[in-house]
């Protein structure tokens, strides 16, 4: 098995699936069918320039971003019944991606500075003020993933979440690719963005409380100024633990919240959303070497899948 670390993403239908050289999409289409796309990485991501410490986490960054709203808007374009081909490049790419960072950023952290500030006066310490504000901001993320969650729609995309992670669970774990066989493992994931974001939340928190308590415009500027070094030393942080969580009990207790936060991230998928996962990750694999193009999965019986699916859920329950 290839010590790649594939990661992917829920669109909406469906999965995103990327790996080191090759990056896959698959959904289903308004008469249930699977539809694929995959596509090969520029050549620019296996620069040894971008993978350096630090740097390589805002390149993972603007890839999520990149590729998982190419891979949305494909998704979306297929959920209407319009197979053509997404172009996302040039001001469409940009564009998207920076309003996308710019409602993130200012929902998440500037708003909890603003709401700090309003009070900030009242408040008797630097170091409490800080405090305040990064309850705000870890308060403001964890509802807004439990309020977008009680959506319908939102909710499809939480369970194909979870049919993402149960496939790279399964392939890391060397199980075969088969609704089944994937049922069983775990739908959550130590490399999970849910819990890198909840991991910079927290460390940023640390770092700001180490800078006192600048002017307003001062605050304002330092919390944008931070959030690359922030993803940077985060991104380290969620590598290192994913590779020494079965090693250290100091890990899994560092990466439970992160962990526990992803129950409300994802949702056990239904079959059908586990055989497009499959799809997705197998595309990728193929293209990259590690799957024989007649490995094609053979079709499993419904009962057997959803047998599958209820012993994970009773596992996690107990």
């Amino acid at each position: 098995m290839s010590r790649f670390n594939y990661g992917g993403q829920a669109v909406m239908e469906g999965v995103m699936m990327r790996g080191e050289r090759e990056w896959a999409v698959a959904a289903r289409d308004p008469k249930g069918e699977i539809v694929a796309h995959h596509e090969t990485l520029p050549a620019a991501y296996r620069s040894p320039v971008l993978k350096l410490p630090l740097l390589r986490g805002l390149i993972s960054l603007w890839d999520s971003l990149g590729l998982g709203m190419r891979a949305l808007l494909w998704s979306s374009d297929l959920a209407l019944g319009e197979e053509e081909e997404v172009r996302f490049t040039g001001p469409l790419a940009w564009g998207t991606v920076a309003v996308s960072l710019a409602l993130g950023i200012g929902l998440f952290f500037l708003l909890p500075m603003f709401l700090t500030s309003l009070i900030d006066r009242y408040i008797p310490s630097g170091l409490l003020s800080n405090l305040i504000e990064g309850g705000m901001r870890l308060g403001i993320f964890v509802g807004y993933i439990a309020l977008i969650g009680l959506w319908p729609e939102i909710g499809r995309v939480f369970a194909y979440h979870g049919a993402e992670h149960k496939t790279i669970n399964a392939y890391e774990a060397g199980a075969p690719l088969t609704p089944a066989s994937v049922a069983a493992h775990s739908r959550v994931h130590t490399r999970c963005g849910t819990g890198f974001m909840l991991l910079v939340l927290v460390i940023f928190v640390i770092i700001a409380t180490l800078m006192g308590r600048p002017p307003l415009l001062l605050r304002l500027a330092s919390r944008i100024v931070l959030i690359p070094i922030v993803a940077g030393i985060s991104y380290e942080i969620i590598k290192f633990s994913a590779r020494n969580y079965t090693r250290s009990a100091l890990v899994r207790a560092v990466m439970a919240p992160g962990l526990a936060l992803q129950q409300l991230t994802t949702r056990e998928p239904e079959p059908a959303m586990l055989e497009v996962a499959i799809r997705s990750l197998q595309l990728v694999l193929r293209a990259e070497g590690l799957l024989e193009p007649e490995d094609a999965e053979t079709p499993e019986p419904l009962a057997a899948v959803a047998q599958a699916l209820e012993g994970a859920q009773r596992a996690h329950e107990h």
